[in-house]
């Protein structure tokens, strides 16, 4: 995770990739938030992340866990809240992050 977290602080536009997701999902650092004991802060996102060094791949990564941490929000929220309409929104906002250095 720290390995992951210092690959995205040291790539350009990094840092707005990750004070972006803080802000539009949290931290992730409530063991007692989420759905199903699954919280989709920044914590779960670099959890999720394959190992990565600085560059572009790295944001390409984040950008790519960030949506499966959020697919999975999706699938353990209630179904009465029909987070799934919010998918695309999200997957829009995080696609961002795949160029955020260009």
């Amino acid at each position: 995770m720290a390995q992951n977290l210092n690959a995205i602080a040291n790539t350009p536009g990094g840092w707005y990739v990750l004070v972006d997701y803080v802000n539009f999902k949290g931290e992730g650092l409530n063991t007692s938030g989420g759905y199903n004991g699954q919280n989709w802060g920044l914590l779960q996102v670099l959890e999720d992340m394959q190992p990565s060094q600085p560059g572009q791949q790295s944001l390409h990564l984040f950008a790519d866990a960030a949506s499966r941490v959020l697919e999975r929000r999706v699938r353990n929220s209630p179904p009465a809240r029909n987070e799934a309409r919010w998918l695309a929104g999200w997957s829009k906002r995080i696609n961002t992050y795949r160029y955020s250095n260009v």
